[in-house]
């Protein structure tokens, strides 16, 4: 079975170079890369969470005050538009 699929340029030529480089048809190259895909159990094929994204991040700022949302003063205006206060 033959199929035509349009790919974008510059991914297309990120394609073929990564071909060449290992010695193989460009064909194959797409075939597994169609059944990684296709075969990853869909727990690893999910998005990552906010929380898992900015995991990293966590800590990097120290204001000084161990738990803001234990004054309430600290979460005035939390979650209003700035342009409507």
């Amino acid at each position: 079975m033959k199929t035509t699929v349009e790919v974008p340029d510059d991914l297309y030529r990120q394609a073929k170079a990564e071909a060449a480089l290992r010695g193989r048809k460009l064909k194959d190259l797409i075939v597994e890369g169609l059944r990684l895909v296709l075969e990853a159990p869909p727990k690893s094929r999910r998005n990552p969470s906010l929380a898992e994204l900015m995991k990293h991040a966590q800590g990097m700022i120290d204001s000084g005050v161990p738990d803001l949302a234990s004054n309430p003063e600290h979460l005035k205006g939390f979650g209003r538009d700035a342009g409507h206060r």
